[in-house]
């Protein structure tokens, strides 16, 4: 699918590989609401909606940081899952995903509008976006997808 459009061969399920958090001198920071390898997957369908849910793998009563506010240009988990839908466009010509997000799990994320710098090679996706750890620090957050037959 590495031919085809972003647009085209974004379409369908993924399930998450990794998600790593870097800070600018390539120091891993670990977001606690998720974990460092939650479960996730993400769904993009042909007539623009798209629909994401994350969980940390091992989740506990009361998750530390359920209050805490959402990062930089990302939702917020709370007790250890995140999930969230709405509509999406892709820009071909900069491999960007605008989402428009119609429905989430924290209210405040509701109609939260973010671009994601995306790719497909083969089977897998690859989104990049620049956030904020959980103590506040800026990270490149790189996610690794794959499609799900």
């Amino acid at each position: 699918m590495a031919d085809l459009p972003l647009s085209r061969a974004l379409v369908g399920s993924w399930r998450l590989l990794s998600r790593e958090d870097r800070t600018a001198s390539g120091e891993r920071r670990i977001d606690p609401a998720l974990g460092e390898d939650p479960h996730a997957l993400l769904v993009y369908d042909r007539g623009g909606n798209f629909a994401a849910q994350f969980m940390k793998r091992v989740r506990t009563p009361e998750e530390p940081g359920m209050s805490r506010p959402a990062a930089v240009n990302n939702s917020r988990a709370v007790n250890g899952y995140d999930a969230y839908f709405g509509t999406y466009t892709v820009n071909d010509s900069t491999a960007t995903v605008t989402q428009t997000l119609v429905g989430a799990l924290s209210p405040e994320n509701v109609g939260l509008v973010v671009t994601r710098s995306m790719h497909v090679v083969g089977d897998e996706l690859v989104i990049q976006l620049q956030t904020t750890s959980a103590g506040g620090t800026p990270v490149v957050r790189t996610l690794r997808w794959q499609r799900v037959a």
